[in-house]
This record gives structure tokens, C-alpha cells and sequence, in this order.
């Protein structure tokens, strides 16, 4: 007789995995260019200087001992330094945890601030791991439109004015993931505006702000209300395995945080906390360190867009990518990129299909290239591999 096999919590049958983590999967043929991951490029990660700090890390006591559930204290008291200057006023030690990564904050805030049925409010197109939280929390969905300017706040406030009550609004604010665009100062306002007047929480999850290329990036939403809770991340400019990630919230959201994160994993790694300290205190060799990674991000960008342009003409209209890892793509033709993907990986050219990121369905003619993890030539040979596919 065979064991009855216990089944599983009802609420994964509405979820399910990531498309791109899936097409990864597709894409490792040594033949194919990824343009599908959203990948730092690991040859730009420092790693002899992270060397260095782990083994100061290694010489000191307790790093390889549980710590605190908010975070190793000299880590938070570094972000705490780097976050009151970015916005532009004191924030307290209280009101900085370090998570797992920024994923993790995402997670832990979607069961602090959400019940079964609450109405969040996404971008459109949106943030796949952002969908994929919103989802697993029971949350209630409706998308708001991107454009050129970011979030469309009129869109939002028409919502509001129809008797939508969100408990939280979710946004990618700079060089957004996937569309590539970064919000204004004044729909940052306006949006901040909007929380205070409705009493909503915004999440401004902000992993690629410090990749700007050529103009920094706006001051963030947070500038402006306290009911905005901001996330960021060393990913991006050190080094995923890392898995250091904080949020900048109002204690008492802290410190729910810290009550589930306990029953999660109970803390964070002290030795990578301890590394990372070292790397973010250390500002003119992080200075230095950024500005390359701009600098090399920047050039590929600009070979990425210009490559499409001058291959497809009017047949594609792309972002600019002024900052962030990505360029948004939209076929003017009518080309299915969901259709096309299969062409594209025979061609050895590898991309998102703007379909993963849709809320309620659409983006059929859209795709995500990630331009990080390629130089100047590859990147235009993929565009020209894209071009054969596409006939």
C-alpha cells in the first residue's frame, strides 16, 4: 500500500514560478548571448577587497555567531550614516533592519502590512518578484500604467477618487525593473501626497539607484513622507552572494519585521554583515569602485540602444537607459515576442517577453534586455542574432 502523500497549503495553487528564473534555465548553451538575466557582471564584483574585509571579518570576535535579528549594529549604524544623507534628514538607528537581501524585506513587509484580500497597487508592467509576494500574500491586485515619467500618479489618484482604498503602493522607482524609466520629482510628490492624504503605505524598492550614467537619481519618495518605506540593496554594487539587503521604515514597522524575520531565519549572516560594513564605510574606495561599475554599465547601455535602433529603425522604440540594467522594448510591427522567443534562442540570442512582467495579461509585442553582463560587440551581435530571428 502506498502512503497517502499530505497535500500542500491551498494558497500555492494560485502561484507560480518565475518565467525568467525558468528561461535561465533555457539560456546556459555556452552559444546563446543572455540578455534574459538581470545579473550584475561578477567580472566587476570586488573581489579582492572582499577579501580583505572577510578576513578582518574572520579576525574579529563573534563574526561567525548568531546576531541581532535587525541586523549586526555597526552595519545599520553604516546605513544609517548613508540613508540620512540620501534623504536628506536624521534617520534613527531603530529605523533601519537588514534583511536577506531586499527580496526578503519585500516578503516580510507583504505579511506586516497585508491581509488576505488587501488591495495593493503595482506598476504596469511590474516587478516579477514583487507579483510573485503580492500573490503568496493573498493581496489583491490592480496595476497602474507606467510611461516616459514613471508611474502614472493621475492614474492612481483617478483610483483613489473611485473609492480604491490600497494598503500599500509598490514602485521601482529609479531605472524601474523592467521599463527602464525613472520617476519625476514631481509624481514623487504627488505619490507621497497621495499616502498621506489615503493613508496608504508606499514601498519604494530601490536596488539600481546608485547605477546612474549620467545624472543621478532624483531624491527618493521617501524625501518626502514617512509613509514610505524604502528598500535597497548591496547587490548591485558589490555582490549578490552577499545577501545584504535593508529597509528605512518607521520603528514600529521594525519591529514587526523583526518578530517575523525571528520565526524566519532568526538573524542575518554577521560575517557577510561585517563584510559589508567594512566595504560601505570605506567611502572613497566605494566611491571609486561605483563609479567604474557606472562607467562600464554606461557604455554598454548606450551600445545596446543604439544597436537596436540603428538595426530595427521605427520597427522597435527602447528606452534610453539612463541608468538601472535595463532596456525596455516595444515592437511597433505587431511582432509577438512570445512567439518569437523560440527563433530568438535558435538564433543564440536570449531576451524576457514583456508578457512575464503583465499584471492582467498584454505586453505581447514588449520584451527586457539586460545589457550588465556583456561588452559593446557582444551586445551588438545580439541585436543582429534578434534581427535575423525577427526576419
Amino acid at each position: 500500500m502506498s502512503p497517502t502523500i499530505p497535500p500542500l497549503a491551498a494558497k500555492l495553487g494560485g502561484l507560480q514560478s518565475s518565467a525568467i528564473r525558468d528561461l535561465l534555465k533555457l539560456t546556459t548553451r555556452a552559444e546563446i548571448i543572455g540578455l534574459a538575466g538581470g545579473l550584475p557582471d561578477a567580472e566587476l564584483m570586488p573581489r579582492e577587497r572582499i577579501a580583505v574585509a572577510a578576513d578582518a571579518a574572520l579576525s574579529s570576535a563573534g563574526c561567525l555567531q548568531y546576531t541581532e535579528s535587525p541586523g549586526w549594529r555597526p552595519l545599520r549604524a553604516v546605513l544609517t550614516e548613508r540613508e540620512s544623507a540620501r534623504l536628506g534628514r536624521p534617520v534613527d538607528l531603530d529605523e533601519v533592519f537588514v534583511t536577506h537581501g531586499s527580496q526578503q524585506a519585500l516578503s516580510l513587509l507583504a505579511e506586516v502590512l497585508l491581509d488576505p484580500g488587501a488591495l495593493v497597487v503595482v506598476e504596469d508592467p511590474a516587478y516579477v518578484g514583487a507579483l510573485q509576494v503580492f500573490r503568496a500574500a493573498g493581496a489583491r491586485i490592480v496595476a497602474v500604467p507606467l510611461d516616459a515619467e514613471g508611474m502614472r500618479t493621475d492614474v492612481l489618484a483617478d483610483l483613489l477618487a473611485q473609492g480604491e482604498r490600497p494598503a500599500v503602493v509598490h514602485t521601482v522607482s529609479n531605472f524601474h525593473n523592467p521599463g527602464g524609466v525613472t520617476m519625476t520629482p514631481q509624481r514623487r510628490a504627488q505619490l507621497a501626497e497621495l499616502a498621506d492624504a489615503h493613508g496608504f503605505w508606499v514601498i519604494e524598492d530601490d536596488p539600481y539607484g546608485e547605477l546612474w550614467f549620467d545624472t543621478p537619481a532624483p531624491a527618493p519618495v521617501a524625501t518626502y513622507s514617512r509613509n514610505v518605506i524604502r528598500l535597497s540593496s548591496a547587490s548591485k554594487i558589490l555582490a549578490p552572494a552577499l545577501r545584504v539587503g535593508w529597509m528605512v521604515a518607521p520603528d514600529p514597522v521594525c519591529r514587526a519585521v523583526e518578530l517575523l524575520k525571528q520565526g524566519a531565519d532568526l538573524c542575518g549572516s554577521a560575517l557577510t554583515h561585517q563584510i559589508a560594513a567594512d566595504l560601505l564605510a570605506d567611502e572613497a574606495w566605494l566611491t571609486a569602485h561605483v563609479d567604474h561599475v557606472r562607467t562600464v554599465y554606461g557604455t554598454r547601455a548606450k551600445a545596446l540602444v543604439h544597436a537596436v535602433r540603428s538595426r530595427f529603425g521605427d520597427r522597435i522604440q527602447c528606452t534610453d537607459a539612463t541608468g538601472g540594467m535595463f532596456v525596455w522594448a516595444d515592437f511597433t510591427d505587431g511582432t509577438d515576442t512570445q512567439a518569437l522567443l523560440p527563433r530568438a534562442l535558435d538564433a543564440g540570442v536570449a531576451y524576457v517577453p514583456g508578457s512575464a512582467f503583465a499584471v492582467d495579461g498584454g505586453y505581447r509585442n514588449s520584451m527586457r534586455m539586460c545589457f550588465t553582463t556583456s561588452d559593446a560587440a557582444i551586445l551588438t551581435e545580439a541585436v543582429d542574432r534578434l534581427a535575423r530571428a525577427a526576419g
